[in-house]
């Protein structure tokens, strides 16, 4: 019995890191933002618990379609081909139980909330499944991505306020172009790959330079998307605090990256970017529980 749960928690574990749990750090930290600017304070218990159990179930659901739809990709990819699946260390029925259950969590977490997060649950879940067969088709995987990321801080908006107001618009728009923006870059790496199956990205359209000057218009605009939702909302000092620093980590991601050298693109995507997300957190707590 003792070898079967362990088993049995080995393979979580196993599901748990196949599918970046840990990365949840990008898109959850904007989620409480817009949820503590929304209430312009600290959200409700129940509203707090219940967004993040959204959270777990979205990130959890989106990785692990991503996983099993892309499996016969990754496992001709050298960069992928140690996956979990396409390595054998989890099976693609577990991979889709779990997938049901997380879809399971975010539409019980939307119908605790309330009514109209219920009703833009489903949206959600299609752009989930539609990203991971974007690439088939489309360069613009990267953007559907970022749509996927802005359901975040717009779920959480909705999930305090009952309502779709200006700004989570901004916010949602600025995480779109911050995530879509990133992934160009993470794309990089798989550019041979890529342009050798067929598939579409913006690297594959652009190349390395392009694509470079796409990411850095993309942040752009998340900057001054950010710069709009601060005179929205009449935002003061630690927002803007918080903003000056996302500007200086975007520009030294970029920085990194600037000759098109992937060796440190790590420590662009990967750290920069986990930053970023909570460093927006800290400045928007700050500002209404403080300011």
């Amino acid at each position: 019995m003792a070898a079967e749960q362990k088993n049995i928690f080995g393979r979580v574990a196993v599901f748990l890191e196949m599918i970046k749990f840990s990365h949840t750090v990008f898109a959850l930290p904007f989620a409480l933002s817009a949820a503590l600017l929304a209430a312009g304070g600290l959200p409700s218990l129940h509203q707090l618990f219940w967004i993040v159990m959204a959270m777990v179930g979205a990130r959890t659901a989106a990785m692990g379609l991503n996983r099993l739809i892309d499996a016969e990709i990754d496992a001709r990819n050298p960069r992928t081909a140690n996956r979990a699946i396409p390595a054998g260390l989890v099976s693609k029925g577990m991979t889709s139980v779990f997938i049901v259950l997380s879809l399971a969590l975010l539409l019980l977490s939307a119908a605790q909330l309330n009514r109209l997060c219920l009703l833009l649950a489903p949206v959600a879940v299609f752009f989930l499944v539609l990203y991971s067969y974007c690439k088939r088709f489309t360069a613009m995987a990267h953007v559907v991505l970022g749509i996927c990321l802005a359901a975040a801080p717009m779920g959480a908006w909705i999930a305090v306020r009952g309502s779709i107001d200006l700004p989570p618009l901004l916010l949602a728009l600025a995480v779109l172009f911050w995530s879509a923006g990133f992934d160009i870059l993470y794309a990089l790496q798989d550019l041979e790959f890529d342009r050798k199956s067929g598939l579409h990205s913006i690297p594959v359209a652009l190349g390395v330079n392009g694509s470079l000057w796409v990411a850095r218009l993309f942040h752009l605009f998340m900057f001054a998307l950010l710069l709009w939702l601060r005179q929205a909302m009449g935002l003061g000092l630690f927002f803007m605090v918080g903003l000056s620093a996302v500007c200086a980590m975007l520009f030294y991601e970029h920085w990194l990256l600037r000759d098109g050298n992937l060796e440190k693109l790590d420590a662009a995507f990967f750290n920069m970017n986990g930053y970023i997300s909570v460093v927006m957190l800290l400045g928007s707590a700050a500002e209404v529980l403080v300011g």
